[in-house]
């Protein structure tokens, strides 16, 4: 079994095997027998990538699940199983990509419902144990429209491993809301194909892209910086206040935290177009219910929502949004280290902060700005 299916194994077994009251839990196939105890001891430590992982805070995460987003137990367990007709040894996920700028590995589960992100910076994952897994499990129990990516579980390392000291697998995970479900299915019916975009403040200096113009990186590299949205999002005055309402209360609670660096993923669908008569409003939302799921996961609230899906007032897009990687704090020992470095290295060249050094509320400032900028309200 190669690196990336021992990895996905290991997720899908810390799922599958915990009890579904959420209290802490320990694999189910630990015998009784000292033997089998200590020889399963010996094995765990010594996996290179299949490491044994628990779940943190489960209580929580499983409360937020089945009381304020309405995902039963076995529907959240069912989606880490494999599809049904998988064929015999196919893994319930499946990795859509490895070593990304952050050296996260990325699996969806075979409906398409659920992504696992590795979290594999101790400051990053340690920031959201200690500092802001409290806010935001309260913060999304009375947030039913934020747009920061629901986490439905944090996974982490039970225990020593050979694996993790030789940095072959990631010790921590987080399962989250998959923004893109329903593409595939998009893509059966034979429609236009999703376009995303994650976008950051481009305005700050990026060393892989402003020193010698870029020449000194990969075009690779340089591929997995923030994108640029050349175009805007068509809303009416309605959905735009929500929209920035959201945004406001969202970035407010991770600057209170020190949290920088996060970005925009914004989804856009196009509408297939009427032929002849002009569109009406009935035409509209049955077009919108064709491209939006009928059973999302995590809901409430019901479509339409930035998670599910909002129309814009011109017909023409459905546009989804979320607030993602909300990890890199700057109290954090790593974060100080990088902020060090760059303000030596300004004092030479002048190219000012990066993204990941400058202050929680300059980097939400601009964050707020570049929202707004991409946003064109349409008069009704």
């Amino acid at each position: 079994m190669g690196r990336q299916e021992s990895i996905a194994r290991s997720i899908s077994q810390a799922i599958t095997s915990a009890k579904t009251n959420g209290d802490h839990v320990r694999p189910k196939s630990r015998s009784s027998s000292a033997l089998a105890w200590i020889l399963a001891v010996f094995s765990a430590f010594f996996s290179l990538y299949q490491l044994t992982l628990r779940k943190i805070r489960p209580a929580d995460f499983a409360k937020l699940r089945r009381n304020h987003w309405e995902v039963t137990d076995d529907a959240y367990v069912d989606s880490f199983q494999p599809a049904d007709g998988a064929s015999k040894g196919e893994e319930a996920l499946h990795a859509i990509g490895d070593m990304g700028f952050s050296g996260s590995t990325f699996y969806s589960t075979a409906d398409q419902k659920y992504l696992v992100k590795s979290v594999p910076r101790h400051s990053e994952h340690s920031f959201f144990r200690d500092d802001l897994l409290t806010p935001y499990v309260e913060y999304m129990a009375s947030h039913p429209r934020s747009l920061l990516v629901r986490i439905c579980d944090f996974l982490c390392l039970s225990g020593p491993s050979l694996g993790r000291a030789l940095g072959l697998a990631p010790s921590h995970h987080i399962v989250m809301d998959n923004i893109m479900y329903g593409r595939e299915q998009a893509k059966k019916r034979g429609e236009a194909e999703w376009e995303s975009w994650d976008l950051k403040p481009t305005s700050y200096f990026y060393p892989e892209r402003d020193i010698a113009d870029g020449a000194l990186t990969s075009q690779a590299t340089k591929d997995q910086l923030a994108d640029e949205f050349h175009d805007k999002i068509i809303l009416s005055q309605e959905q735009a206040d929500e929209f920035f309402s959201s945004l406001e209360a969202d970035t407010k609670l991770l600057a209170e935290h020190n949290a920088v660096d996060y970005s925009l993923f914004l989804v856009r669908m196009k509408v297939p177009q009427d032929t002849g008569a002009e569109r009406t409003s009935s035409t509209e939302a049955a077009q919108e219910a064709d491209l939006v799921p009928s059973d999302p996961p995590s809901v409430p609230p019901g479509p339409p929502s930035w998670r599910t899906g909002v129309g814009s007032p011109d017909g023409k897009h459905i546009f989804r949004a979320a607030i993602l990687d909300f990890f890199w704090a700057k109290h954090k020992i790593q974060p100080i280290f990088m902020t060090i470095l760059i303000s030596i290295w300004n004092v030479l060249t002048g190219h000012g902060h990066m993204s990941i050094t400058t202050t929680p509320d300059e980097y939400r400032e601009r964050f707020l700005k570049m929202c707004h900028e991409y946003v064109e309200v349409q008069a009704e």
